[in-house]
């Protein structure tokens, strides 16, 4: 057998794989278009508690995103020097609403989380 014959598939076959691409290709598109242009934000309210935000940073990371936007910020009455609660905003472009409500369960999990807001903006 050449080295061209056992590279080239059989003519039909790369036309039905090309048809099945094609179509399944425009539905992504689509799909990801609308999904595309969503922004997943992400309110955590936690203890303030140093190994909270990279346990928040790691739901993401595990999953090979980069939040687009992440703002954190320490308030309330101190507490041995210490303010009592961690507010971490993160918006993330582009996420899909199953995986932003997956990862905003998984924060919820999270020790000395106590409140996740989640919405969604154009």
């Amino acid at each position: 057998m050449s080295s061209s014959a056992a590279r080239s598939p059989r003519p039909e076959a790369s036309q039905d794989f090309r048809h099945e691409t094609n179509s399944h290709e425009t539905n992504s598109h689509e799909t990801s278009g609308r999904e595309a242009s969503r922004t997943a934000c992400f309110s955590v309210h936690a203890r303030a508690e140093p190994g909270i935000m990279p346990r928040v940073l790691e739901l993401f990371a595990k999953r090979g995103l980069v939040p687009s936007s992440w703002h954190s910020a320490t308030s309330g009455p101190l507490e041995n020097g210490v303010e009592s609660e961690l507010t971490i905003d993160i918006q993330m472009r582009g996420m899909a609403t199953e995986t932003a409500d997956f990862i905003a369960a998984r924060l919820r999990q999270i020790a000395d989380v106590e409140l996740v807001l989640t919405s969604q903006k154009r």
